[in-house]
């Protein structure tokens, strides 16, 4: 009896299959192409990704479809547990067999700073598409390979600096592309935090690897500063020159992996001037020592006609202020991003209703897919974010240097 009853339940299942983890329902597959996820690493990041790949088709009108294939990370109890949770097929705890796997079309890279190169490129080479988690590697001469790779094999590619999506940011960049501000004066960014004042917070392992420098590669410089910059060149321009200075406040901690105290060689704090390309003048700051910020990320622009203002902790709305205004009138304007001719919001809400950090993630996943669709590659890709990387390295060398420092250019 029970030999017959699975052989029914397996007929049963062939002619009315059961939608997979990751899947819509039987009536949307009919006319949407699978496009099938494989992600490495299950962190903070991870959680961000595969909710951006859950939600896009609900709210953007896409040809496909992310399908959450495969899960991979050491820990098969931990893998097993978040692809439960988020509904990932199946597991791997070798990103080499995930890569290798027939039924992976996109790698999403979202483990730490020091595997990104060997995983990208590595799916580079098996024609897989990637998307790989900001820093894009541990520096420049890192990322330049990583760049080669993918356009060897000319696979779809991007990089999570994903508050270029965020739709105030966005508007940013259409009312300065569309001139309104006028020659560009001034661009000042910072990017705050408070939570390894402590000195006996220890580094390295999973939860503290951002702390260990052979895993990060530096500390808040390609961490929170990355983001500051790929914005900055995204908004502004390339960056020519830099003078820099930064800090390791606490010189030594425990390490969670050896037990023992070791050097920390990561920068806690880190600021630098900077020179546009296109003549105006930058300031950038970034700490984990900054007491009562978490996540304090501002940038200002100003330019001839009109400037520009955003802080994160308020990002659906932009502070504008423009010259040409009235007299008795003129003064900053807070702009509420919620309407529908504004970037993104169509998608989402009625006019009103504000959306969060999350979204940011799913504009993303979309810009991608659509981009795969049409031919018309969505920003930033590797080859962007090698720029970042560029800008990142000056810094960190003039801050040994105690010089100003040429920052290299994307050819």
């Amino acid at each position: 009896m029970g030999r017959r009853q699975n052989e029914i339940e397996n007929v049963s299942s062939r002619l009315h299959p059961r939608p997979e983890p990751g899947f819509l329902s039987a009536q949307q597959h009919e006319y949407m192409k699978p496009l099938r996820i494989g992600l490495i690493g299950y962190g903070f990041m991870g959680r961000a990704h595969s909710n951006a790949f859950r939600k896009v088709s609900n709210f953007f009108d896409l040809e496909h479809q992310p399908v959450l294939q495969a899960v991979c990370a050491r820990d098969a109890e931990k893998a097993k547990a978040f692809a439960s949770k988020w509904g990932y097929a199946s597991i791997e705890t070798d990103w080499r067999k995930l890569v290798e796997r027939d039924d992976i079309d996109l790698i999403d890279i979202a483990s730490p700073n020091n595997t990104h190169a060997e995983i990208a490129m590595a799916a580079a080479k098996a024609g897989k598409m990637i998307l790989c988690e900001k820093p894009l590697a541990m520096n420049g001469p890192q990322g330049e390979k990583m760049v080669a790779a993918i356009q060897k094999a000319k696979v779809p590619n991007m990089v999570w600096y994903n508050y270029r999506r965020i739709p105030a940011v966005t508007l940013a960049k259409q009312l300065i592309d569309e001139g309104r501000l006028g020659r560009i004066f001034h661009y000042r960014a910072k990017f705050l935090q408070d939570w390894t004042i402590s000195p006996e917070l220890p580094q390295g392992g999973a939860g503290l690897w951002r702390l260990d420098v052979k895993v990060a590669g530096s500390g808040v410089t390609g961490d929170l500063l990355a983001h500051c910059i790929d914005t900055a060149l995204w908004l502004n321009g390339d960056i020519d020159t830099v003078t820099a200075m930064t800090e390791t406040f606490v010189k030594q901690r425990k390490h969670n992996l050896t037990g023992k105290v070791e050097k920390v060689g990561i920068d806690d704090a880190s600021a630098f001037l900077a020179r546009f390309s296109n003549g105006s003048l930058a300031t950038f700051e970034s700490t984990r020592y900054a007491r009562g910020h978490k996540a304090l990320y501002t940038f200002e622009i100003n330019g001839e006609h009109a400037s520009i203002a955003w802080d994160l902790h308020d990002l659906h709305r932009l502070q504008y202020f423009e010259h040409k205004d009235e007299g008795r009138v003129r003064g900053w304007r807070n702009l509420h991003i919620t309407d529908s001719d504004q970037p993104y919001m169509k998608n989402w809400w009625v006019p009103g209703l504000a959306i969060g950090y999350e979204h940011s993630f799913v504009h993303q996943v979309a810009d991608f897919i659509r981009g795969v669709e049409t031919g018309k590659p969505a920003g930033p890709t590797f080859k962007d974010a090698l720029a970042t990387e560029y800008v990142t390295d000056a810094v960190l060398k003039s801050a040994r240097t105690n010089k100003w420092e040429k920052v290299k250019h994307v050819k």
